[in-house]
């Protein structure tokens, strides 16, 4: 049974916030959760739980796989429980990529972009200050707990809560994290509209949500490692802001550590790229065979040929 539910804010206010603005509002409030319960996670095993005594020392963490799959499944949920939030006002992009891909193939109206994205950016902003308010304490006693090198008294290990940065084995190289970053974002937004596509095995609306949380969790799993699968410019780009004004400085912008620099426009380019060419690749190998079989009008099963004149 429906119970109806009062607004908080006047009707004549509340009108306004029917159209773009409301949208934008939900889009804040999904990164917002994405981002808190995102880094949050990483929060927790980097920070949290060697200064809460439960791994070996202060500043024990990833001795083991069990280390990377809380962090995996910590954005998954994040994922999950964003869309859940923001779906049904915006649609829940909650990623730049999301939102130019959509633009570009979905019909999302290109005057919605920036205002979206803004909104995005926004909210992982707020979202990352939430968790940094959180485990202020934590963090603080781990980067004084870390050896050198540090950078106005903070460690690499204690930014990764909030951004990313590329592996060492890259050597300070440019093309392995975009590449890396073009083509997890490409998984995500092909995932994204093969999940969604009424026209193809779509999952029930209220499921949604939890398979594309999964597609994070496989490319976490799949793709995490080179460059810590960003995969969404306002979730790098906000973080990466609060920490520049909290004192990690040239570790955020411009995004210079041990052995990279310049690298803060990767997370921003690699996923804009990558999400387009994610909806242009479902388009050209599952969309156009999809419209093709509706204008024909006969649905063969899938993985089944059409009949023959003769029966056969």
């Amino acid at each position: 049974m429906a119970v109806e539910i009062p607004p908080l804010i006047k009707p004549s206010t509340l009108r306004r916030r029917g159209g773009l603005l409301g949208e934008c509002m939900a889009e804040f409030l999904g990164t917002f959760v994405l981002i808190s319960f995102g880094c949050g996670s990483v929060a927790v095993a980097v920070a949290g739980l060697p200064g809460s005594g439960r791994t070996e020392s202060p500043t024990t963490i990833f001795l083991a796989a069990g280390d990377w799959l809380l962090i995996a499944w910590g954005w998954a949920f994040a994922v999950v429980f964003g869309i859940y939030v923001a779906g049904g006002v915006s649609g829940a992009h909650i990623n730049p990529a999301v939102t130019l891909a959509f633009a570009v193939r979905r019909k999302f109206p290109w005057v919605k972009v920036l205002p979206y994205w803004l909104s995005q950016v926004v909210g992982a902003f707020a979202g990352a200050a939430l968790v940094l308010a959180v485990y202020h304490d934590a963090i603080t006693a781990f980067d004084a707990a870390s050896k050198p090198p540090k950078t106005n008294g903070h460690t690499l290990a204690s930014f990764s809560i909030f951004a990313t940065f590329p592996a060492p084995y890259f050597h300070g190289g440019v093309w392995g994290p975009l590449v890396d970053q073009i083509v997890g974002t490409a998984f995500l937004v092909m995932l994204v509209v093969a999940l969604i596509d009424l026209r193809n095995t779509a999952v029930q609306a209220n499921l949604g949500p939890l398979l594309i949380g999964f597609a994070v969790a496989a490319i976490g799993i799949s793709f995490g490692s080179n460059a810590g699968y960003a995969i969404n410019p306002a979730r790098d780009f906000g973080p990466r802001l609060l920490t520049w004004l909290a004192g990690w400085q040239s570790l955020a912008f411009p995004g210079d550590g041990p052995w990279f620099s310049n690298y803060f426009w990767i997370p921003i380019v690699g996923p804009l790229i990558g999400g387009v060419v994610g909806v242009l690749v479902y388009d050209l190998f599952i969309g156009d065979v999809l419209h093709a079989r509706a204008e024909l009008g006969e649905l063969p099963e899938p993985g089944r040929t059409r009949s023959t004149t003769d029966g056969t």
